[in-house]
């Protein structure tokens, strides 16, 4: 089969210390046109991420590393003072641990990836998150408007009276997508699948996880939500009437 030929190649950076495994990736992400940088270990990988050369548009991150915690990571780069702290991130996690899957969702990553995995769902999550990033198809309205709530879908950001609200790239279009569908009860795999374009398994929760990141964002009271509300035993629903 003729490998792809990158026309114009995405820069990719992945933080693993795993040189096989960080080769082997590199060379198959290179057959659909992506441009792998890799680093060992976290400080090497902070410091290529904030190089002006490289300016990567996703970040695959694994959680064991020999000098620092993937987590910590994340986080750090959720604190940088720059555009550089919305950049996506897929994290590999060990074994799946449930937990790192939490944490990690959390404290803003956008996606994740149990090891051992095969190439073709790594490359097909990298292209989910990053046509999440970048869908910017035109609609009937840039803009949806719930009240004090203000949702700009062209330039993915939100605002509760005027104020930014933190959100990843992921949380923006899982809002997006109940806010456009107002009133409207999805369960949470009609939500994953919308978002992601593909079928979820229905026992991953991760869902809840980043809908409480949403109404912590959103609400004014994240533990009484006026906005995202919980259907039981259903999934979620986003009420027309707000404020």
């Amino acid at each position: 089969m003729d490998r792809l030929v990158a026309v114009n190649p995405q820069n990719l950076l992945m933080i693993e210390d795993d040189a096989r495994l960080a080769a082997m990736v590199r060379e198959y992400l290179a057959q659909s046109g992506y441009s792998v940088q890799v680093a060992g270990n976290g400080a090497q990988g902070l410091e290529l991420l904030q190089s002006a050369e490289l300016a990567p548009q996703l970040l695959i991150l694994d959680v064991m590393l020999p000098d620092m915690d993937g987590l910590d990571i994340c986080r750090r780069i959720r604190a940088l003072p720059c555009a550089l702290a919305q950049t996506p991130v897929l994290m590999l996690t060990a074994k799946g641990d449930p937990m790192d899957r939490v944490i990690g969702l959390e404290i803003g990553a956008d996606d994740y990836l149990a090891k051992p995995f095969e190439p073709r769902e790594l490359l097909a999550r990298i292209r989910a998150v990053l046509r999440r990033r970048g869908n910017k198809a035109a609609t009937p309205s840039n803009q949806l408007r719930f009240g004090s709530l203000a949702i700009d879908r062209d330039a993915r950001t939100v605002t509760v009276h005027g104020q930014a609200c933190d959100l990843t790239s992921y949380q923006f279009d899982l809002l997006v997508t109940l806010a456009e569908r107002a009133g409207r009860v999805l369960t949470r795999e009609q939500i994953m699948e919308a978002v992601r374009g593909r079928e979820l398994e229905a026992f991953d929760r991760s869902i809840d996880v980043h809908m409480g990141r949403i109404r912590a964002a959103i609400e004014s009271d994240p533990k009484a939500p006026r906005r995202i509300l919980t259907v039981r035993g259903v999934g979620y629903v986003f009420a027309r009437q707000q404020d």
